[in-house]
């Protein structure tokens, strides 16, 4: 992915050129005085998640005791069962 640098000057001007670019995958750094105030990127699609034993690795590392007994399936579904609207993105 090629990494563009404008100032904020150039992003007000010519917003939908650099979008365009966005697009095709850049990364547009925006600066002011040679220092970076933002990036835009192409958004990350959504990915599977993370893999159940990607998890349980994870736990083991920050010193989980939870066990996973014949329950697990049944107290997962309803945590997902009692948030059934889609979570809100706090960037959007």
């Amino acid at each position: 992915m090629a990494t563009i640098h404008i100032s904020e000057a150039e992003a007000v001007r010519d917003f939908a050129g650099l979008m365009a670019r966005v697009r095709l995958g850049a990364e547009i750094v925006i600066e002011s005085e040679s220092r970076a105030v933002a990036v835009v990127r192409p958004a990350v699609p959504a990915g599977p998640g993370r893999l159940l034993s990607e998890s349980l690795r994870r736990a083991k590392e920050l010193g989980s005791t939870v066990t996973l007994d014949g329950g697990f399936a049944r107290d997962l579904e309803a945590v997902v069962n009692s948030h059934p609207e889609p979570l809100q993105d706090p960037w959007g």
